[in-house]
């Protein structure tokens, strides 16, 4: 798996294969989907174990992954909510509302990161 760096890859869920932007520095976990009116795919924060939608525009679906990138939680959140910390939870998936069950992201799918 190795340490990503800030930058872009792909989600693959399966044979489904999403345009992921990876966050791991504090500044780009912090700006997040901040500012923005949608997000093309998904954004990967990592390390992270929670997260908010305080100064959100839309509302988006998040996975927390263990560290063995395998699902543990799937929720939507709305814009000005704060998530809850997940003890397992190392890293973070944010995508637009409604979309991850139509990639197949749900509790227990391992999922991949592919860093360009």
């Amino acid at each position: 798996m190795g340490r990503w760096r800030d930058g872009h890859g792909e989600l693959v869920v399966g044979e489904v294969r999403v345009p992921l932007e990876i966050a791991t520095s504090y500044r780009a976990r912090t700006k997040g989907l901040l500012g923005r009116d949608t997000v093309e795919g998904a954004l990967l924060l990592s390390p992270a174990s929670s997260i908010h939608t305080f100064r959100m525009r839309f509302p988006i679906d998040v996975a927390y992954l263990d560290r063995r990138l395998r699902v543990i939680a799937v929720h939507t959140m709305k814009p000005g909510r704060l998530g809850l910390p997940r003890l397992r939870a190392r890293h973070v998936v944010e995508a637009g509302g409604g979309v991850m069950e139509g990639w197949g992201v749900r509790v227990g799918v391992r999922v991949e990161v592919v860093a360009e």
